[in-house]
């Protein structure tokens, strides 16, 4: 099967039939949705008992599990994906007439004399409107640690959220981290490290994701959502920056930062185990940051 298109859900199923007959309107037909219902309580089963009844092109393959997480809900899809291709699309969205159809062309294109580990794509409010800024060329070959620095005209260009596919093999070799006690790391965490590990993508502008932010979406829980997640949101910004090979200065500057954003609701002790610093060092940023506030 060429391409496993996974969908994360949790009580959508209010709106995740547009991402259903998105599918049935797909002019390519080698794929599977795999849906991992993250522990829902309204009526998303029995739409999926329905619905996997119904003469379709592709295969339904649903699974219930107990509320963990949107990345948790992709380290179990991985390891039951069928395609070549794995691509995450949210519940909430709905996909373009052509996305796969495009995915497959593009994905044949790709120089396999390359480390590709996937392909990028544009996400919009409809098919020919986005927030999203656009690149000069018709595609881009870079890592994913390139597109926070990545400019054109004095302009950043890979700017915004936009549609990722992996290839299957590759994405299981890098699973999403998974502390007790927390329900939420950004999917960033592994793009970084694939980049680092020196995995190219390539970008397109072509829009093949339609999106709504909605009030129960990721997205809208804003900064909330990684304060109330400490140790899978300082592992993502410790390893950018590490990555992107910061100075010793440019460190200290992070944990300043850090400190100042989680003094409030954790303490120095916690805050120090969440970066992995000795708690010394944090002792002397809070020294400074009392000073500072006081001139």
């Amino acid at each position: 099967m060429k391409i496993t298109v996974f969908t994360p859900t949790y009580n959508r199923g209010y709106i995740i039939e547009s991402l259903y007959k998105s599918l049935q309107r797909q002019s390519f037909n080698d794929f599977e949705w795999l849906v991992v219902d993250d522990g829902s309580s309204d009526n998303t089963e029995e739409l999926f008992k329905k619905w996997s009844k119904e003469n379709n092109n592709f295969q339904i393959r649903y699974y219930k599990k107990e509320n963990g997480g949107k990345h948790r809900a992709i380290n179990y899809a991985l390891d039951k994906a069928k395609g070549e291709l794995f691509f995450t699309v949210d519940s909430d969205d709905y996909l373009t007439d052509d996305a796969l159809y495009k995915v497959d062309k593009w994905e044949k294109s790709l120089d396999r004399s390359k480390k590709f580990a996937g392909i990028v794509a544009n996400i919009g409010n409809d098919k020919y409107k986005t927030i999203n800024n656009f690149f000069k060329e018709e595609y881009l070959d870079l890592d994913l640690l390139q597109r926070y620095d990545y400019t054109e005209d004095g302009k950043k260009v890979l700017d915004g959220e936009r549609s990722y596919i992996f290839y299957t093999d590759i994405h299981k070799k890098y699973r999403y981290p998974e502390f007790d006690g927390e329900k939420f790391i950004t999917e960033a965490v592994v793009w970084n490290r694939m980049a680092h590990d020196g995995y190219l993508v390539r970008y397109y502008n072509d829009i093949i994701w339609i999106f709504e932010y909605l009030d129960d979406g990721l997205t809208k829980a804003g900064n909330k959502l990684f304060l109330d997640n400490p140790r899978g949101y300082t592992l993502w910004l410790k390893e950018k920056n590490v990555f992107q090979n910061k100075s010793k200065k440019e460190m200290l500057k992070f944990y300043y930062s850090m400190y100042c954003e989680l003094s409030q609701l954790y303490s120095i002790n916690e805050i120090a185990d969440f970066l992995e610093i000795n708690k010394i060092s944090l002792y002397l940023i809070s020294f400074i940051k009392s000073i500072k506030s006081k001139i």
